[in-house]
């Protein structure tokens, strides 16, 4: 996937995939990281 040039949020669960690994597959795609979370949805 070719993300360069865009904008990304990177919006993670705790018991599922971090906001951090989402926010770095985004950066090595070409995205710019604008904001990264993760976040308990129970």
């Amino acid at each position: 996937m070719d993300l360069r040039g865009r904008q990304v949020i990177a919006i993670g669960e705790r018991d599922g995939v971090p906001g951090p690994a989402l926010a770095r597959c985004a950066e090595l795609a070409g995205a710019e990281v604008i904001l990264q979370m993760t976040h308990c949805f129970v």
